[in-house]
């Protein structure tokens, strides 16, 4: 595993310094499951933007929208 070296403000380092309470076996446990949150939030978020865009084309391109109803006409429901 890699090592980094970082710098947090008083507050931040005494919340890791809980970091038995939260039920993690030390600091960089804690801040490696912080870290791989804050990263499925920001896919999560790109997704979400992602699927917007889609719905917002879609919703603005008739031929889209024709051309969608086509290829599903017929599929089981």
């Amino acid at each position: 595993m890699l090592q980094a070296k970082f710098s947090v403000e008083e507050t931040q380092a005494k919340f890791l310094n809980n970091y038995k309470w939260y039920g993690f076996k030390d600091k960089s446990a804690m801040l490696r499951a912080a870290i791989n949150h804050f990263k499925k939030e920001k896919e999560r978020e790109h997704l979400k933007e992602s699927a917007d865009l889609y719905a917002e084309v879609y919703s603005e391109d008739e031929n889209l929208r024709e051309m969608t109803e086509t290829a599903v006409n017929g599929w089981p429901e």
